[in-house]
């Protein structure tokens, strides 16, 4: 599950004067059960990124209370988070893929983190590869990859090990609408055997076509929750 408590997050901003801090969620309280999927909605700087920086563990907020997955955010060790994180699979808005990795790598990554033997990371991973059609690219570089096909190598890399949760910032928005359908299928599918999703977007056509629970966020503050 991940549920929320009147949670509040401040971003200090050095250049301005005295160092003030700027609200970029305020009194945010929601729950999503465990396998559900959540929409995160709302225009450019409304705090969807931040929301899903606070349920990965990436920010820490000043009040409230924040559980993921069973356990309270606030009272574990960093031991303990870097284990919780393994559980939890992410879709950076900006791809973060290692440059010095393959295709291949870059995907297997969390496998290994997890320690998976090796035949398995190899089927699973040249598996996720041809589901998003980039078998062919497997030895190609980050910088050898358009963004579109950057995109997929994310999205691979954060379903491959089937994580208990799923939290994708914007996972469509380099791709044409039969890929971000055929990615949304797979991110579906996953929901559907368990995994608990959140999908932050700004494309109405996709939350039409796969209609879902939403969280509209606007100004930092939930303005709708299902």
């Amino acid at each position: 599950m991940v549920k929320f408590e009147d949670v509040w997050l401040r971003y200090r901003h050095p250049a301005r004067q005295g160092d003030a801090e700027a609200e970029a969620l305020r009194g945010i309280s929601f729950e999503i059960p465990d396998g559900g999927f959540r929409w995160l909605t709302g225009p450019s700087g409304a705090g969807k990124t931040s929301l899903l920086k606070l349920i990965y563990l990436a920010e820490h907020p000043v009040r409230g209370r924040i559980e993921i997955l069973g356990t309270e955010a606030a009272k574990i060790s960093r031991r303990d988070a870097a284990l919780l994180r393994r559980r939890i699979g992410v879709v950076y808005q900006d791809f973060r893929l290692l440059p010095q990795l393959s295709a291949y790598d870059n995907v297997a990554l969390p496998m290994r983190l997890a320690r998976r033997n090796e035949t398995q990371v190899h089927a699973d991973v040249t598996e996720i590869l041809r589901w998003v059609g980039l078998e062919a690219r497997l030895n190609a570089r980050p910088d050898e990859l358009s963004g579109g096909e950057q995109q997929r190598i994310a999205i691979a890399r954060a379903v491959v090990a089937r994580p208990k949760l799923l939290v994708a910032d914007e996972p469509t928005g380099n791709l044409d609408d039969d890929q971000a359908f055929r990615l949304m299928h797979l991110i579906t599918a996953l929901n559907q055997l368990g995994t608990t999703v959140v999908v932050a977007t700004h494309n109405t056509e996709l939350v039409k076509r796969y209609p879902a629970p939403r969280l509209d966020i606007e100004h930092g503050r939930l303005t709708h929750a299902d």
